[in-house]
């Protein structure tokens, strides 16, 4: 599972800013450079999902390396750096990736298909325990609002008994906001996992699919039955440019199933799943090998990101996003005081409310 860990954290990455290192990296030949500019190209006609783009954008990067245009550059993490910017234009693809790490391996084909050792399961749920399995912060707003704050999706294998247990506190709420601002993606199965907490038991949704094009083969995502608690009270979902992948795919399954408002940002618009691959002399690329299809709409959010229902600056979503949810609730209290209550709480300054966590941009 570590291995299977380390596929998913990588694109997590992408839309976020590269780390500074602690001390500059030794020169490294012209040689080593071409070599990795030609990998690469392999790696993407091979690999990549469209074929076309994949020749396009080998043939540019092959041009601007005979061109001269790495030369100068004296470091592998520069050269990463100029190569994954190359990558991106030329492949007009968020998911495209170059990274220096002289620790990664590529893994083989025995490996993917073989069994973790208690030893790596052990690892992973440590790793993934100490991020709290990607649930950032659970919590009831006043006017019985649920507030579920997800990072990443994980392995299913070991996030599914979180949601089960967000889930269970949040199961008394007269309506939930689902916070994706800070969402980086991750395991396609787990986003299928958590959003079938949000169907009623026997509605049975095929909510995406993803065609592989190194396998020729279409994996089909439908609701999880044996996913508990179930809720179908309203849903909300607050977006940002930052919420990417898998926090896309969660938002427009929820949005086009007719599950969920979206409040926020159009959101970073990156729909092609893949893979680590190693390019040698210490770097690899995160390769795009698939594609996802919505079963509603028949295509996905790549290039243009999930459009919200109500577009508002990302640091503005939630408030605008609980002055929804507080309405919709105040429409289905029964009790004639409550509703006033929660009337009134909609229309005072939700964001001096204390319970309401503010929200930072991951890149600043």
């Amino acid at each position: 599972m570590l291995r299977k860990l380390s596929a998913f954290l990588a694109p997590l990455a992408l839309a976020g800013t590269v780390q500074a290192q602690d001390a500059p990296d030794p020169p490294f030949s012209g040689k080593a450079k071409a070599e990795v500019v030609a990998t690469l190209g392999e790696k993407l006609r091979s690999n990549y999902v469209f074929p076309q783009i994949a020749e396009s954008a080998s043939a540019t990067l092959a041009r601007l390396s005979a061109n001269g245009k790495y030369d100068r550059i004296d470091n592998p993490q520069a050269f990463a750096d100029a190569l994954r910017g190359d990558l991106r234009e030329a492949g007009n693809d968020r998911h495209l990736q170059v990274r220096h790490d002289p620790s990664f391996r590529e893994m083989s084909p025995e490996e993917r298909g073989a069994a973790p050792s208690e030893k790596e399961v052990r690892e992973t749920r440590r790793q993934l325990g100490m991020q709290a399995f990607g649930i950032h912060r659970v919590a009831r707003l006043p006017g019985n609002v649920g507030y579920l704050d997800v990072r990443f999706f994980g392995p299913t294998e070991f996030v599914a008994p979180g949601y089960e247990a967000a889930m269970q506190m949040l199961s008394g709420m007269s309506a939930i906001i689902i916070d994706l601002r800070s969402n980086g993606g991750g395991d396609p199965a787990s986003v299928a996992q958590l959003a079938s907490h949000f169907f009623a038991q026997g509605d049975e949704r095929h909510l995406n699919s993803i065609y592989n094009r190194v396998e020729d083969t279409t994996r089909d995502f439908w609701t999880v039955r044996s996913a508990a608690p179930r809720y179908t009270g309203p849903v909300f979902v607050v977006t940002s440019d930052y919420t990417f992948s898998g926090g896309e795919e969660l938002a427009y399954d929820l949005q086009t199933q007719e599950r969920a408002t979206l409040v926020g940002e159009t959101t970073g618009g990156g729909a092609n799943p893949g893979e680590p691959m190693s390019l040698g002399h210490g770097f690899y690329a995160f390769i795009p090998t698939g594609r996802a299809i919505n079963p509603v709409t028949g295509t996905n959010w790549e290039h243009v990101g999930v459009k919200p229902d109500h577009p508002i600056a990302a640091e503005e979503a939630l408030v605008e996003a609980y002055r929804l949810a507080l309405v919709e609730v105040a429409r289905n209290e029964p009790d004639a005081p409550t509703r006033a209550e929660y009337e009134a709480l909609a229309k005072s300054e939700l964001s001096d409310i204390a319970e309401l966590p503010r929200w930072k941009h991951p890149r600043e």
